[in-house]
């Protein structure tokens, strides 16, 4: 260890006796210039509504580490369970109008 290397500490983790969990099928992501906020929502079928389940703030240090470390623990997945597939990458106005069909009055 340097003398510019924190000494790594151990850190007790503390559950409670019932963890619950939530789910959560969309994220969205919006930062400032000192925080990076995760808004989890859960969105059902038939259903126009997205509904916040939790919201998740951080640094920008730590949401890299953060984004460092699922990008560590997918790997380690994929190559226990197989590649993730994902859909191709939408642009935002396709997310927010690509449902949005014309009607023949648009087309007179």
């Amino acid at each position: 260890m340097t003398e510019n290397q924190p000494a790594k500490r151990k850190v007790k983790i503390e559950l409670p006796k019932d963890p619950s969990a939530i789910y959560a099928n969309m994220v969205m992501i919006t930062h400032t210039s000192n925080e990076v906020i995760f808004d989890f929502l859960q969105v059902l079928p038939n259903d126009d509504r997205a509904r916040l389940q939790k919201r998740v703030m951080m640094t920008p240090t730590h949401s890299k580490l953060f984004l460092n470390a699922l990008q560590e623990n997918m790997n380690k997945y994929e190559a226990s369970h197989g590649k993730l597939e994902t859909p191709a990458r939408q642009t935002l106005a396709d997310q927010l109008f690509g449902s949005v069909k014309p009607t023949d009055d648009d087309n007179e």
